[in-house]
């Protein structure tokens, strides 16, 4: 009996307590109404606010702090990478052949490679590829043929790039032209400049059985003074020319010559003006050449779209260059400039090899690898 009234009680007992927290709680809600009689209103726009004391702040306690900026203290200006410099040496003076290297320095193609070209002229133009062998130079000017019996005689050089794709040179003979044949060609007195005149055109001019008799006078050493030794009669013809300047130079003295070609002596085509690098530092160096190589790329072909531009860029930059022989052969010279220099034609190589065994200059052909190579590749 008693646990069933237990468990009547405890039911009985919770409700008591509920009913007086509630109680309590609306006895302390009515005790808060009586404190703030009146409600707080919405505030709207036209409410006045009152912002205690505490919260403002008089002008005089306001304290000057600087606001920091951007402008006060600027990042520093990003300096450019270093120009790398290489020194050039031409094959001889500075002419209109040479247009596609000034042009690239002019109109700052170099610089935009990272490269800063400085070109040279050889007192001599037999020592260009000396110091390029010797380190003394990073690159040099010459010709074909001559870069094939340099690298036969051993000298460690490779083309990297072509700037003339046609011979410059060729005999340049006294008088007027006439119907030549061997027989006259033979009883010439000649001289030459390089071994290009002297290993190539003269063996082609003067056959042996010539060359073995009593009276035969052998060709000449000229050391690059042509003009001097046709004005005083020491020679009459000269085997390895600069076709667009020397005959114009020797009209000047009063002298008249003709021009015979060497694809008349069955010398096989070659590129007339290339630019040489040591082999020793080739791969090393390739992305070198190659950026070095674009840019002529980018002269040339600017070269061809201005001639007229072109033509004036050059002789403002190289007054010494403006003269009435440089202007005559300006535009034959574009018809021979290389718009890809990097491009290497193997089949032209090869066949200078071939053509160089036969004529018993060489023991062996070299492969072209070692003679010329395109920079992009390496």
């Amino acid at each position: 009996m008693l646990r069933c009234l237990l468990r009547c009680w405890h039911p009985i007992l919770l409700s008591l307590i509920v009913t007086l927290l509630f109680s309590n709680s609306v006895i302390y809600a009515n005790e808060e109404r009586e404190e703030s009689p009146s409600e707080t209103a919405p505030l709207t726009l036209d409410t006045d606010v009152e912002v205690p004391e505490a919260f403002w702040r008089t002008i005089d306690s306001e304290s000057v702090e600087e606001v920091p900026t951007m402008a006060q203290t600027p990042a520093p200006p990003l300096e450019p990478p270093p120009m790398k410099h290489i020194t050039l040496m031409l094959d001889w003076y500075l002419s209109p052949q040479h247009a596609a290297l000034v042009i690239a320095k002019e109109r700052g193609l170099y610089a935009a490679q990272g490269l800063e070209v400085e070109i040279q002229s050889p007192a001599d133009p037999s020592i260009a590829i000396k110091l390029l062998t010797a380190g003394e130079v990073d690159l040099a000017l010459t010709r074909q043929p001559l870069l094939h019996l340099q690298v036969h005689n051993g000298a460690p050089i490779t083309r990297i790039a072509t700037l003339i794709e046609t011979s410059l040179t060729a005999v340049i003979v006294t008088g007027e032209e006439q119907a030549e044949t061997e027989n006259t060609l033979a009883g010439l007195h000649y001289g030459y400049t390089t071994g290009e005149g002297r290993d190539l055109s003269i063996p082609r001019l003067l056959p042996r059985s010539v060359q073995q008799t009593d009276d035969f006078t052998p060709p000449i050493n000229l050391h690059f003074d042509p003009i001097r030794a046709m004005r005083e009669g020491q020679i009459d013809a000269v085997a390895d020319g600069f076709y667009h300047y020397l005959p114009q130079q020797l009209a000047t003295e009063g002298i008249n010559t003709h021009v015979i070609r060497f694809d008349e002596l069955d010398i096989p085509r070659n590129d007339g003006l290339v630019v040489l690098a040591n082999s020793d530092t080739l791969v090393r160096r390739a992305d070198t050449w190659s950026r070095f190589v674009l840019a002529l790329e980018q002269a040339s072909h600017w070269i061809i779209n201005n001639p007229d531009a072109a033509w004036e860029l050059l002789i403002s930059a190289h007054p010494v260059l403006e003269n009435d022989i440089n202007a005559n052969a300006w535009e034959d010279i574009l018809r021979r400039m290389a718009l890809s220099p990097a491009a290497l034609d193997s089949r032209r190589y090869a066949g200078f090899e071939t053509f160089l065994l036969k004529m018993g200059l060489t023991d062996a052909t070299l492969p072209v690898s070692r003679l010329a190579v395109d920079p992009h590749t390496l």
